[in-house]
């Protein structure tokens, strides 16, 4: 069923009988061409892509869970493209094209809003780097804008500009960022590969991998085992154990994070903040709630739950950007299972065993990459050969020393 005013006021006169389910629960079937492990945002997205632009309609969406029961509904959905460095700006630029035409590709409200991103800075040096960053957007066909003090004011004037540690010098603007709906982005990319013969399978945890010889020809599953002709993974945090199912160990941590939402208020914070003297970032949603987060716990874990420490450390970070958020009361929070890769840079790229591909590696990242991961990840399933803005995503970069150190700080994930 195609959503249209013309629907909606047919099912409304109705009495709302005539809707179809989004998608069906499918059963998995003994092979398929393609099998995508992981049914969170990027996994689908690269069923819908493989189908829609390569033609490979024979794919089964393997979840554990339920479609979005992972990060993909445990993120603050912030939607960007403003990175620096060559691997990492066109990539992401090329992600926020496809988030600007994606519900009329999808025939979804995805509840895309560009609203813009501000990145505040405190101090000349910070000024400076920040000007370096929208100078690389603008190369790569982003918009950016870097807004002096009164710039900011204008735009908020209720931040804390006269902090005697964090002075607010201005921001680096980009105007197309935004939100999106996190969970809706799941639905709406489920509904479209369901449309294209996609077999989405929840409920099924993959408990092994089948090979013949160094092939990987299939998975083992709660559900039997099935066979595949290319076997992708796509599971965010847990690819560490998949990995390990072939014997592989990748250049990847797990660490969790956090994320939070205050009680509703009226309408404060139109676009998305992030505070640069600490990791804190802030929009505000539908609803009215704040949503925010900050750092990630820092030690290793797969609890889908978070600390105490941080959570006070994320509240203090928010309190000296605007502190009248004081007196709000937390509505709820959840962790997120983050695969920090060794550069804070993601994987997109073929595992050393034949028939066995890795998307993986996203860090804070994977949101606002859904649609350009799931492009890129169906263009190497379909083709054997990365795709154009995808190339610098190569598992072997680490071996090699060719990194993409986004945030300067070595090879440690904890600190990306």
């Amino acid at each position: 069923m195609r959503y249209s005013f013309l629907s909606l006021l047919r099912n409304g006169l109705s009495g709302q009988s005539g809707w179809k389910p989004a998608w069906r629960d499918a059963s998995p079937k003994p092979s398929y061409d393609v099998i995508i492990v992981g049914g969170g945002g990027h996994g689908l997205a690269t069923a819908y892509y493989l189908a829609s632009q390569h033609g490979i309609r024979n794919v089964a969406v393997i979840e554990k869970g339920y479609i979005g029961s992972g990060n993909a509904g445990r993120n603050t959905t912030i939607i960007r493209s403003n990175y620096l460095l060559p691997g990492n700006e066109p990539f992401y630029e090329f992600s926020m094209k496809l988030w600007e035409g994606l519900e009329q590709e999808l025939n979804y409200n995805a509840m895309v809003s560009q609203r813009g991103i501000l990145n505040l800075y405190h101090s000349d040096a910070q000024r400076d780097a920040y000007a370096r960053r929208g100078n690389a957007m603008r190369l790569n066909g982003a918009d950016s804008e870097l807004l002096d003090t009164e710039g900011v004011r204008a735009m908020y004037p209720f931040l804390d500009f006269a902090n005697a540690r964090f002075p607010i010098r201005g921001g680096l603007l980009q105007r197309r960022a935004g939100t999106a709906r996190h969970d809706a982005v799941v639905w709406g990319y489920a509904r479209g590969a369901d449309r294209l013969g996609v077999d989405i399978i929840q409920n099924c945890e993959v408990t092994g991998l089948i090979r013949e010889g160094d092939v990987v020809t299939g998975v083992q599953t709660t559900c039997g085992e099935i066979r595949a002709g290319k076997v992708g993974l796509a599971v965010a945090g847990s690819s560490s154990k998949l990995a390990a199912m072939a014997g592989m160990r990748l250049p990847i941590e797990s660490h969790v994070l956090q994320a939070f939402v205050s009680e509703g208020l009226k309408p404060l914070i139109d676009g998305v903040i992030t505070f640069g003297a600490g990791h804190f970032y802030i929009s505000q949603s539908d609803k009215g709630g704040l949503v925010f987060g900050g750092d990630i716990d820092g030690y290793n874990s797969y609890a889908q739950r978070g600390n105490l420490p941080v959570v006070e450390d994320v509240c203090e970070g928010g309190m000296a950007l605007m502190p009248r958020i004081g007196r709000l009361r937390l509505l709820r929070m959840w962790g997120g299972i983050m695969d920090m890769s060794m550069d804070g840079s993601p994987i997109i790229d073929h595992a050393p065993l034949p028939g066995l591909y890795l998307n993986a590696g996203w860090c804070y990242g994977g949101f606002k990459a859904t649609p350009a991961s799931g492009w890129c990840f169906a263009h190497l399933l379909a083709k054997d050969e990365p795709h154009a803005t995808g190339t610098a995503f190569r598992l072997d970069r680490f071996r090699t020393g060719h990194l993409i150190d986004e945030k300067g700080v070595g090879a440690q994930p904890n600190l990306h």
